[in-house]
Parts: structure tokens; sequence; C-alpha cells
């Protein structure tokens, strides 16, 4: 047998920046990064794409990334930002992100510039997806409006948008430059968005660190309050666990386990079915309501310990069960949620159960009576 072969690595490191009033005075975190990673002789340029529901809730958000701007020498704003509609639509629509891309080319973003997205985890998937594509990679800057984007999405390695009617079917592993959490953006939430990100947080404590369910437990009825602080210390304590995850030996998926879609199966499937109704926190609350009564049922995690789960799920104020998350037989459609799994890691279905909480474990086949069965009992928690 005659070949060559190929091993090499490469090394990928950003920071998640902690801060509030990013572009206000006399906040200089942004503009300290930008002079980090200046290059003498060549011109930086940033062109931002702003979630437009941001911008209804911030309107003086132009005028702060215009003035802010014009005291930097570092970098030069590439024409006015680009707006475009926040939630699942922004992930949906193929016109945005040719409109992206386009203005790109425009403006001349190359390597040595910057793509930033304000927004939510969709409109910050969709930017990510076109900088990871645009000259095979440009430098993309998160900014999350969010929960959900601060302490799961906008964090992470992935980038995508939805195509045949499918979550996330075209898409990168291309991690940002940065990410800015800023706390101001998230006072003008509303609740249900609020609400909806401490899912994501729920979910990487289940399998990943039963302190901080106890400390979840412990401050349900702060989180459900909207207290800023407890909600800094769940965004920054989950953000953690989610770039531990990244570094810990698969950050772009190439095997077949996915632990941190905990619950996602139906969620995703939920969404779709709702036609994005439901927010995707919301769909993640009920599908680790699911999955954590089907450790139950199956033997994996005590009933006790799956009926706490859900009374912190609903002391947050999260409906824990839908009509199309109900299994009535082989042809429920939330089990479609199932087969796409399936697709996307190759053939064998993996699924993370409960057998404690704090702990996962994977497993490769449901049973289908055992599901309708906990559906069942979920309706009378």
């Amino acid at each position: 047998m005659d070949y060559l072969e190929q091993s090499f690595s490469v090394k990928f490191e950003y920071r998640v920046y902690f801060t509030s009033g990013l572009f206000r005075d006399p906040n200089t975190v942004f503009g300290q990064f930008l002079r980090e990673k200046k290059i003498a002789g060549i011109t930086q340029k940033i062109l931002f794409v702003i979630d437009k529901g941001v911008l209804d809730a911030h309107p003086s958000l132009r005028a702060d990334l215009a003035h802010y701007f014009s005291r930097l020498d570092e970098t030069l704003l590439a024409g006015a930002p680009l707006i475009v509609p926040g939630g699942e639509a922004a992930k949906n629509d193929p016109a945005l992100f040719d409109r992206i891309v386009a203005a790109i080319d425009e403006y001349g973003i190359d390597r040595h510039s910057y793509l930033a997205a304000i927004g939510g985890g969709a409109v910050l998937d969709l930017a990510g997806y076109a900088a990871a594509v645009s000259h095979r990679g440009i430098r993309h800057i998160r900014i999350p409006t969010t929960v959900l984007s601060q302490n799961d999405s906008g964090v992470g390695v992935k980038n995508g948008i939805n195509h045949f009617n499918k979550k996330n079917f075209l898409g990168t592993f291309a991690p940002p430059v940065a990410v800015f959490n800023d706390a101001d953006l998230l006072t003008t939430l509303t609740d249900r968005d609020w609400r909806s990100g401490i899912a994501e947080a729920i979910k990487v404590a289940l399998i990943k660190d039963a302190i901080f369910f106890d400390w979840i437990e412990a401050h349900t009825a702060d989180l459900a309050g909207r207290d800023l602080p407890v909600m800094k210390q769940l965004i920054k304590r989950c953000a953690k666990l989610h770039l531990e995850h990244i570094a810990g030996g698969d950050p772009f998926e190439q095997g077949s386990s996915r632990p941190l879609d905990f619950g996602h199966w139906s969620a995703h499937k939920l969404e779709q079915l709702t036609h994005f109704g439901i927010l995707h926190g919301e769909a993640v609350a009920m599908g680790i309501a699911l999955d954590s009564v089907y450790s139950a049922v199956s033997g994996h995690l005590s009933e006790a310990k799956a009926q706490r789960i859900v009374r912190v799920l609903k002391g947050l104020g999260f409906a824990v069960t839908h009509p199309l998350m109900q299994v009535s037989g082989e042809d429920s459609p939330v089990l479609k949620g199932l087969q796409e799994f399936r697709e996307h890691l190759g053939g064998r279905l993996t699924i993370m159960l409960l057998p404690d909480i704090g702990m996962g474990e994977e497993v490769h086949e449901i049973d289908v009576q055992l599901l309708k069965e906990a559906g069942e009992k979920l309706k009378l928690m």
C-alpha cells in the first residue's frame, strides 16, 4: 500500500469577557481587546450585525457604537450596522446570509478585520456562519444579548443556519476571536427570554455538576424574580462548564456523542413542530423533563431525583410538557427527533440519560413504550 500521511493540530484561544455597558464610557474593555490584536501597518475594519429586537430595546446602541469608535484609532467602522430579525427567523431565511456575505465583500472585511454580531443565539449563529465561510474564515466577535446565548451558545464554537426544515443543517465549527457578555443587555429581556436561558444551565448542571444544580435549586426564587446579580453568577458558572467541555477532547464533535445535547432530541423537534412558537430554552426545559422522567422509569435515576428536577423547572415558570411531546406510538411526530439525532451522529443513536444528578450516561436505544409512560407521568407532575 503506497500513500502519504499528514497530521497536524491547530490551537484555538479566545476569551469570554464579563462586563456591563460595553460601548458606554468609561468602559474600555472592547477597545483594549482591539489594541491587543492590532498589527502594525494593517488597517482593521469592523462590520456589525445587530439583532433588530436588541436595537428596539436599546435605541441608543447605534449612536453608542459611532461615539465609541470615533475615539479609536485601532479599528474603523465599516459602514452602517446591518440590522437583521432576531429569533429563529434569522436562521430560516437564506437571503439574510446572502446579505451579510455581500456586505463583507462590499466593505472589504478581510482576515485582519472583524464581523461582530450583537444579538441572541440565532443571530450569532447566522453571523458566525457567514464569517466562517467568507474568505475561508474571517474574525468573528460575539456579543450575546440573551441569557441563553451568554451562558451557552454564544460562548461555544458552533455556527449554523437551518435548511431542509432541519435545525442547523448547514453550519461550521469555528471559534470566535472573543465573546463579550454585557449584563446590561439582559435587563430589557422579556420574562420568557430571561427564563428560557436558564434551561441550558440546568442541563449542564444535571450532566456535569451536582453542586451547581443544588445552587440553582436554592436560588430558584431569585432567578424567577429576575435578580440580576444571581443571574450573572449563573451565566458565568454555566459558561465556564461549557468552555471546559469544549476543551475536553472532542470540540468539533467528530465522535458519536453530544453530551451537551441532553434533553435536545425532542426539544429540537418540538421547536419545528410548533413552527418555532416555543422558544429554544422552553423546548429544552420540556426535553430535560421528559428525559429525566424517562431516566427514572427506565431504571437509571431515582424517582425522587426526577421529581426534584421537574420541581425546579416548574419553580422557574417552565411548562414541563406539551401535547406534541406526548408519545402515543411509533408514528408520533416527536419521535422523528430521534431519527434526526441518529442522522446527525453518523447513523448511531446516542442519547444522554441521567444515572444521577450531575452525571450523564450515554445509551443507544430508546424504549418507545417507556417514553410514552414518561410522558404520561409528566402530565401528572
